[in-house]
């Protein structure tokens, strides 16, 4: 495994546009970098459901052929990463299928930590499954509450999910999106001339251009139909508590985008600038390791004075490192993706900014990177703390196992990748740049503080367990 840690998956729909397919084409590209795995759309004509899902790429994927097929005035859309499930073809969304109320199509970003349980219930009644998905599952509960006649009836359904989800559905006669009560990804609401559209990041309204309405609320459902749109609250505002998973501004997120009513570039300026406060270094150059590292080292060098550079280069044609079958091709594949400029860092002490150093596995080779480059000294900063807890909410680092923090104290990890020093954003720091209150974001890939507790002596969330053992 590489240091890039790996997030579920984003979503786009639009509802109510002669060229819907083709933008949710142009939304899905903009959020590639939320899955490379596998991609999907599909679409109604207000009787029935069009759809189209491969491996890989969204521009490899949809040729003018395959949209032209599928165009329709409402689609929805997916890009997907694996980390419930595992990478082929059946577990690409969005899911669809077929239940009493007719055909529907579903597409997930998150992760249920009550899937396991629910899976195995709808199996002893003689369920049947076609994916190793948690998103299947939620078919099964939707179904399941389908006698039901109020217009909110997939409340119910939500209700009875755990963990993190944001959610696009499409029928032939509606668009629901919904956010899980507290928070934990992205879903933002826009407009584009009479049509409605959703999205994971406002990276994708924009490329549309569609008006930034406003973030889909923690435990809200927003319901479209040819009638227009209605808000509904499955969990009432008063009772949910958002935490939203930082890691979104800290690396999913494109910089472009706002999060959580933040901007990404802005926010993560202010890490690498509360980075230069804490772990302060006399240094003659700040570079950033590309792309995550860019805006910090922005930040870093405005507020520590030593001049900004780019160090790395970053070849965009290279395919991703963790897919590589050996520690040494994923370490010659890093080593294609990113080139030292020798001109930049010669002879010179070098402050690098980075996101995260999840396994270490990758981090080792930039550095020896810019030693081979001519570097005197290199001193590392990371705009997040440690990641000694594994995640259970949509991030593919899910053993302490996979963790170098979880493994080695931080003098160990210094002489293990060969650096002069190493500093970590603390959580204090970090929860002091974004946008407050600071009890409204998830930390516990830092700190290990579930929102539903997690027992490692039995491998299972429960809300009797008492809190994580760490």
């Amino acid at each position: 495994m590489s240091d890039e840690a790996r997030e579920f998956c984003g979503l786009f729909g639009i509802w109510g546009h002669d060229e819907a397919v083709f933008k949710t084409y142009l939304g899905l590209y903009s959020l590639q970098h939320r899955g490379e795995e596998s991609c999907g759309i599909a679409s109604t004509d207000g009787r029935e459901l069009l759809s189209h899902r491969a491996m890989g790429h969204v521009n490899d994927t949809f040729t003018p052929e395959v949209l032209q097929k599928l165009r329709n005035r409402a689609a929805i859309g997916h890009v997907r990463y694996s980390t419930t499930g595992g990478s082929r073809i059946e577990n690409a969304q969005p899911f669809v299928a077929t239940y009493a109320r007719g055909p529907i199509a579903i597409a997930h970003n998150g992760n249920l930590v009550n899937v396991a349980e629910l899976r195995r219930g709808y199996e002893r009644h003689g369920g049947v499954f076609q994916t190793t998905t948690d998103t299947e599952v939620i078919v099964h509960v939707i179904a399941k509450s389908c006698n039901q006649q109020r217009e909110d009836r997939y409340g119910q359904c939500f209700n009875s999910l755990q963990g993190s989800y944001s959610l696009l559905l499409l029928t032939p006669h509606e668009m629901v999106a919904a956010r899980d009560p507290q928070g934990f990804r992205p879903l933002s609401l826009g407009r584009l001339e009479d049509a409605y559209v959703v999205a994971s990041e406002t990276c994708a309204l924009n490329q549309v251009g569609a008006e930034f309405i406003r973030d889909i609320e923690p435990g809200e459902m927003i319901r479209i139909t040819p009638e227009g749109m209605k808000s509904y609250h499955f969990v009432p505002p008063e009772e949910t508590r958002p935490h939203h998973c930082i890691f979104e501004l800290i690396y999913f997120a494109r910089p472009d985008s706002s999060v959580f009513g933040q901007n990404v570039h802005e926010t993560r300026k202010k890490f690498g600038a509360q980075l230069a406060r804490e772990h302060p270094v006399d240094a003659d150059v700040v570079i950033p390791i590309p792309d995550g590292g860019n805006s910090a080292a922005v930040g870093y060098a405005q507020e520590s004075g030593i001049p900004l550079d780019f160090g790395f280069i970053r070849n965009h044609y290279v395919g991703r490192t963790f897919i590589q079958a050996s520690q040494d091709r994923r370490a010659a594949g890093v080593a294609m993706k990113l080139s030292p400029v020798p001109e930049v860092v010669r002879g010179k002490r070098v402050v690098v900014l980075d996101d995260s150093i999840v396994r270490g596995t990758t981090s080792r080779v930039k550095i020896a990177q810019l030693r081979a480059a001519g570097a005197r000294e290199v001193h590392m900063r990371v705009t997040c703390p440690p990641h000694c807890f594994p995640c259970h909410y949509g991030i593919d680092f899910q053993g302490k196992q996979e963790l170098i923090a979880a493994r080695s104290p931080l003098a160990e990890i210094r002489l293990s990748l060969n650096l002069d020093s190493l500093g970590y954003l603390s959580v204090e720091g970090m929860l002091n740049c974004v946008r407050p209150p600071k009890d409204n974001y998830c930390t516990a890939c830092f700190t290990g503080e579930y929102i539903v507790p997690f027992c490692e002596e039995t491998g299972k969330f429960s809300l009797e367990c008492g809190g994580p053992k760490t």
